[in-house]
């Protein structure tokens, strides 16, 4: 009597993938949808009480507009996975496996850099130099404020001046960290940091080679060539 074969153990289920995380530019979102509610607007009213050409001109201006409207607006976006990076720009789809990406780079603007040295913008992450100062003079703001703590902690009386307790608050200030979670950085800035640490992690991934692809948008070229089109027609025609 043979004993019977020892079962294999049933294959795993592969690990489902974290979600990816989505960036996109919150008040340009807001712009983008107040742009296309006072376009919608003019052009149903030029299309109701408009007389001869005006309600086929405000068509294709319509035609024309939304689609570039939502490009720049809506549309942009940048989803950062365990394995690539895509970006949404407003006339082309980037996907970048980590492997590729040289290094992100900001100065006036948020690029990635992949390593044949293509540049490619970040339009759903904009730099914004206002809120770099604003940050910048937060970061200030809680760093005095730290060693103002700090110097009553000491018992340190800042009124006095002495010689003796303004060395000593030198020295306590210089050798103690600010009391806050970290740095105050502006919103890009931190995005940019993540995505930074994310490269990091996944450049040497096996799961994160591959070729870098480039999609052009012809869902949003399309409609706006048919719309200049239109419009350089009906102008034409007087």
């Amino acid at each position: 009597m043979t004993s019977p074969e020892p079962q294999s153990p049933a294959p795993q289920p592969p690990e489902p993938e974290s979600p990816d995380r989505v960036y996109r530019s919150v008040p340009a979102i807001a712009g983008g949808v107040m742009l296309l509610a006072i376009a919608g607007w003019l052009g149903i009213d030029a299309v109701l009480s408009g007389d001869g050409r005006t309600p086929w001109l405000a068509l294709a201006v319509l035609l024309l507009v939304v689609p570039l409207v939502v490009a720049f607006t809506l549309r942009p976006a940048v989803y950062a996975g365990d394995d690539r990076l895509r970006i949404r720009n407003p006339f082309r789809v980037v996907v970048l496996p980590w492997g590729q990406v040289a290094s992100l780079r900001s100065s006036y603007s948020n690029e990635v850099l992949t390593e044949s040295g293509a540049k490619y913008q970040l339009w759903a992450v904009p730099v914004s130099l206002r809120a770099r100062k604003k940050a910048a003079r937060r970061e200030m703001r809680a760093t005095a404020q730290a060693r103002r703590e700090m110097g009553r902690e000491t018992g340190r009386d800042e009124s006095r001046g002495s010689a003796l307790g303004m060395t000593a608050g030198l020295g306590q200030g210089l050798s103690r960290e600010p009391i806050s979670d970290g740095p105050v950085r502006a919103e890009t800035d931190r995005i940019m940091d993540e995505l930074r640490a994310l490269r990091e992690a996944r450049h040497e991934a096996e799961s994160a080679r591959g070729e870098v692809t480039v999609r052009w948008a012809y869902e949003v070229l399309a409609p706006t060539v048919v719309g200049a089109v239109l419009v350089l027609i009906l102008v034409a025609a007087g």
